[in-house]
């Protein structure tokens, strides 16, 4: 796991490789049903807007924008991202494309749905979906396997048109998962999630304890509402439980 733990310091002191430029033009606030949920989006990695699975954010941008968000999710969870683009009335015809990054900022890929999809110039909205595969507790450091963290969202129009550039849009992103449990469970956990600064974190307070030199090190503040499983329990720990039992009482009943 050292290749991890160095990608993750990397993150927290911002070491990482540039990311795509946005449009001048940042997003803007837009209504939301829920008030709790953010009502605009990031331009870039480290301003993404964050969210909880089961939030619907929303944003007002413009064509060609770059529009950020990110969501914490844990091992034995499926998450899958739903965006949801409303058109102006007068467009041409344009490619939408959602991609989704792991702590790391690695590009993960998805596992079905439709992560790319084309609007025609009579469309009034596009909607586009990416189910990642299951989170991993523990991985080997060259797997590509999603890992428990931060995940990032990335919406933005790919071969877009110059007479289309600046159009204004609104976007919806809602994230939920599916608990797949026991059957996705692996021996083995991560020492920290994949929060990009957390190991810097780590490496401050336990360096200088008592002090609050690393108490802004986390670039992200969200987490699941029961907090990071890191894969330390799943039903399968029931299943070895009774079968351990029914195993004692067929040794008991076979010597009787």
């Amino acid at each position: 796991m050292r290749a991890v733990t160095a990608g993750l310091l990397l993150i927290g002191t911002g070491a990482v490789g540039a990311v795509p430029a946005a449009a001048d033009s940042s997003p803007s606030a837009s209504p939301s049903g829920d008030s709790a949920a953010p009502t605009s989006a990031g331009t870039s990695f480290r301003t993404a807007a964050e969210i909880d699975q089961g939030q619907t954010a929303t944003a007002s941008a413009s064509t060609g924008d770059y529009l950020y968000w990110s969501f914490p999710a844990d091992a034995m969870q499926r998450p899958t991202v739903e965006a949801k683009v409303k058109l102006p009335a007068a467009h041409a015809s344009a490619t939408w494309q959602i991609d989704v990054y792991d702590g790391l900022r690695r590009r993960q890929a998805c596992q079905y749905g439709a992560q790319t999809r084309t609007a025609a110039q009579d469309a009034g909205s596009v909607s586009l979906s990416c189910t990642l595969r299951t989170v991993r507790a523990w991985s080997e450091p060259w797997a590509d396997d999603p890992l428990p963290g931060t995940y990032y969202v990335r919406l933005t129009t790919v071969g877009l048109k110059a007479a289309d550039l600046g159009l204004p849009v609104g976007a919806e992103v809602r994230v939920g998962s599916k608990d797949v449990g026991g059957a996705a469970a692996v021996d083995g956990s991560l020492g920290e999630p994949l929060v990009p600064g957390i190991a810097a974190k780590a490496a401050a307070e336990e360096g200088e304890e008592g002090e609050e030199s690393g108490a802004g090190a986390v670039l992200s503040s969200i987490e699941p509402d029961d907090g990071w499983a890191s894969g330390w329990w799943s039903d399968r720990w029931v299943w070895t439980g009774i079968g351990g039992v029914l195993a004692a009482l067929a040794g008991v009943g076979g010597y009787a």
